[in-house]
């Protein structure tokens, strides 16, 4: 049995892994208006510069966002044991939503740049998850109280980022109005290096955390009984997904059902199994994320939409259908 799982889970990670580096390099490639191959090969402008400074940072930071919110999305279902705990549904995205945004209204454009809207999405979202695991841990409430209790903070924080969205100038708004539909825009290197900086090391403690993750789904009881403690995973775990949301909010937006759509796939596809699961989440959600991404920039071009549009028109009638199902 023992051998079994282990080549299946090589299998799984493998193919996973072939997912998001097949769409990482064939995505790029892909676009409206296309390439001119010869004038790419040959490193002439403009089709050298366009895959080099538009393109291949789009993907870089898809797959990057991708693999952070599926991720984050399996952490907390995990965590709370249940398949409808994602980062939209405890709040934790409007909550960096509303950083961003507070950040983006009070401070002009020379001074809102990525590491300030950063820190503030950052703390909107660590406020939220704070509030929501002491919730969990003092008052002991079931997790269907603690979702319900995420969905109203949701609404808490849309109602302050319309406030702030109607109080804005003309430039603010529509500055405001483009980041909240969640794009991926091409960014700077750099902005890509401090992105992986922050998600990589999480994603790789998450993935070691796969076999402690397996003992909790089963009810804190029984991980306490294992020698688990429950209460610090918890707040690290809900520490990483903070800050994985917080961070990837900064730059793209909030992007929502990612979190939702991918690690319930993946369940029906490898099972409950974290050590599967939380691998599998990770890389389909990055090559989830580029498809949609290259899909959002190809079906009207030269139009382009933002790729929340895509996830929302994928994730609403899956969250739906999954709420139907249960």
């Amino acid at each position: 049995m023992a051998a079994d799982l282990q080549s299946r889970a090589r299998w799984v990670l493998s193919l996973s892994i072939l997912a998001a580096f097949t769409a990482a390099v064939v995505c790029p490639f892909l676009g409206g208006l296309g390439l001119d191959y010869a004038k790419l090969w040959r490193h002439e402008s403009p089709d050298w510069n366009i895959f080099i400074n538009l393109r291949l940072p789009r993907t870089f930071l898809a797959l990057l966002t991708g693999a952070a919110l599926s991720g984050a999305g399996a952490l907390f279902q995990a965590l709370m044991r249940n398949a409808l705990a994602t980062p939209s549904s405890l709040g934790i995205e409007a909550a960096a939503a509303l950083g961003a945004v507070t950040a983006i209204s009070l401070f002009s454009g020379d001074e809102t740049g990525f590491p300030l809207v950063w820190f503030a999405a950052l703390t909107g979202a660590v406020i939220v998850v704070a509030l929501v695991a002491t919730i969990g841990h003092i008052g002991r409430f079931p997790t269907f109280t603690i979702l319900l209790t995420g969905i109203a903070l949701n609404s808490i924080c849309t109602a302050f980022i319309l406030l702030l969205h109607s109080l804005a100038g003309i430039t603010k708004s529509f500055q405001i109005t483009h980041w909240l539909m969640g794009g991926i825009d091409a960014v700077e290197y750099p902005v890509l290096l401090m992105l992986a900086a922050a998600i990589l090391p999480i994603c790789i403690w998450m993935l070691r955390l796969a076999r402690v993750l397996n003992v909790i789904s089963y009810g804190e009881t029984w991980a306490i009984g294992r020698g688990v403690d429950c209460q610090r995973i918890t707040w690290q775990g809900f520490a990483a997904g903070a800050l994985l949301v917080g961070t990837t909010t900064a730059v793209t937006g909030p992007i929502a059902f990612v979190g939702l759509i991918v690690p319930h796939l993946m369940r029906r596809i490898v099972g409950p199994d974290y050590r599967l699961l939380m691998p599998a989440s990770i890389f389909g959600g990055a090559a989830f994320l580029v498809i949609c991404d290259t899909i959002s920039r190809t079906v009207l071009a030269p139009i382009e939409f933002p790729v929340g549009v895509t996830t929302a028109l994928l994730g609403g009638p899956f969250f739906v259908w999954l709420l139907w199902s249960r």
